[in-house]
């Protein structure tokens, strides 16, 4: 038999549970959806929230918070949107974006919050790092002298890269971009530099394709590929360069040299500029908001060469802005040109003419300059600028002239074996070596005498001449760097030799 139960104690209970459900908001400090779309939710309810932190959203859905505003917070879902709904509640989490972080990752394909995408087992780590974070201040880095070697000839000898570097790439759609970083990233084999590689936008086909690449030339070994493909919602775009980054710091502090390559930071500002005007932030110049300069610059900046005492790592960055017709006077070109350390300017003319790399030698500069650079590079290509740009000067004037004087005809014949020297292949970089033997060949007029056509020839004829018959010549640069008296005088001999015998071999007069 039930008793009556009293009102009294139907109220005592209510009160009691409203007031441990009060205490349980507090603490748990749930709020709720009040609209979503476009991968953007606007929610109530959560007053304690910081800026970048993480949200649980049902179905497992993660969020980041973006705009706080005085009577909700905008979050961007980094995850698929189409399962929440309003009223959803809504958690916080107390941690701000991380990703995780060590040698796990290496030979990985992952997406920006570290997961691993390339059907292989989860990553295994002990370690994670918030994707934001300061840039080292001035008095924990040093100045940028040691080297990174493309193992491209154009770009070692005339712009040079520096471990902690920021070097741009840019120009126009399809004219070999990726391929100077891919190129890059190849040439570290053996050279105990991580790389990454952030794809940003990217057709997933492309990224599958690269990654094929540096699997052949075993690139992969010690390489991470984070991709937030042209699939990917615009808030994991927006992330994914500041996650790659923070992989890269993790090394870079434990003494490591790394190099990271963001490709590219138009379509990170293109995603940037789609979250903001769906946040409702102020659109200001081509649509994008206000901060879009400091979008990249708290990112750039944080390639560093640090220093002795805090153990001399190095995070070097090779961002990749694409250009409309060449105009690099436009926005987000202008930008990223103030915030590195010189670029490297591709043409569109110069890789429809053949010329590949087809990077400008009069628009493209390093800012770091011969300090990135061994003594026997810089033997070999200092004039090498200034060759080129007499030569296109004179190139130009000789389309009206028809009688060229000696020293014109000269300067004429001289460039356009340089440019033919300078022509490489894809996925075939050079060692620092062979640059220097190619170059001192072209400098001191040795290949002057042979036909243009026959200049690919006899440099490979060269190298493989010089690495049978004058080993000690290529182990001293390769140790050294640099050319003792001894070694200019077998270098000349050599260099007589090698051009005797090819003329010999082709019957050049």
């Amino acid at each position: 038999m039930s008793r009556d139960i009293k009102p009294e104690e139907i109220s005592s209970l209510i009160k009691e549970e409203i007031k441990n459900y009060d205490q349980k908001i507090h603490s748990d400090d749930v709020g709720y959806v009040i609209s979503v779309g476009d991968g953007i939710a606007m929610v109530q309810g959560i007053e304690k929230a910081m800026s970048s932190e993480l949200l649980e959203f049902p179905h497992d859905v993660m969020g980041m918070v973006m705009n706080l505003e005085e009577d909700h917070i905008g979050v961007v879902l980094l995850g698929d949107d189409r399962e929440i709904k309003e009223g959803d509640e809504v958690k916080r989490t107390g941690r701000i974006v991380e990703v995780p972080v060590g040698d796990g990752l290496l030979g990985r394909v992952v997406d920006p919050l570290g997961n691993a995408i390339d059907g292989g087992e989860a990553i295994a780590y002990t370690k994670t790092r918030a994707i934001e974070r300061v840039a080292p201040g001035v008095m924990t880095r040093r100045s940028v002298y040691q080297p990174l070697m493309t193992g491209l000839k154009v770009i070692d000898s005339m712009i040079p890269i520096g471990k902690g570097q920021r070097e741009l790439i840019i120009g126009d759609r399809e004219t070999g971009k990726t391929a100077i970083a891919v190129d890059t990233i190849i040439n570290q084999k053996g050279k105990d530099v991580y790389c990454i590689y952030v794809a940003i936008g990217q057709k997933e086909s492309t990224v599958a394709r690269m990654v094929q690449k540096l699997r052949e030339n075993d690139a992969m070994d010690y390489t991470v590929v984070v991709n937030a493909s042209a699939s990917a919602s615009a808030p994991l775009q927006y992330i994914a360069p500041y996650a790659g980054c923070a992989m890269g710091e993790e090394w870079m502090e434990n003494g490591k040299d790394v190099l990271i390559v963001y490709d590219d930071l138009s379509k990170h500002a293109v995603a940037y500029r789609t979250m903001s005007l769906l946040l409702k932030r102020p659109p200001g110049r081509e649509a994008y908001p206000g901060d879009v300069f400091y979008l990249h610059s708290r990112l750039l900046e944080r390639a560093a060469k640090l220093s002795d005492e805090l153990g001399g790592g190095s995070l070097t960055a090779l961002p990749i802005i694409e250009t409309q017709a060449g105009d690099i006077s436009a926005y987000i070109p202008t930008n990223v040109i103030s915030i590195t350390d010189g670029q490297i300017f591709l043409q569109t003319d110069l890789f429809a003419a053949g010329q590949r790399p087809a990077v400008d030698s009069g628009l493209s500069v390093s800012r770091v300059g011969s300090n990135a650079q061994t003594k026997a590079m810089k033997a070999v290509s200092s004039t090498l600028k200034l060759d080129l740009a007499q030569y296109h000067e004179m190139q130009t004037f000789a389309q009206f002239g028809s009688d060229l004087d000696a020293s014109t005809k000269k300067i004429l014949n001289h460039g356009e074996r340089v440019t033919e020297l300078l022509k490489q292949p894809q996925y075939q970089p050079m060692s620092m070596t062979d640059q220097v033997l190619s170059l001192y060949a072209v400098k001191h007029g040795y290949m002057d005498e042979i036909p243009a056509a026959e200049v690919a020839a006899f440099e490979k004829s060269l190298l493989r001449y010089f690495h049978d018959a004058y080993k000690d010549v290529c182990e001293e640069i390769e140790k050294n760097g640099s050319f003792s008296d001894e070694c200019i005088a077998k270098t000349e001999e050599g260099m007589k030799k090698a051009l005797e015998q090819f003329k010999l071999v082709k019957g050049v007069n």
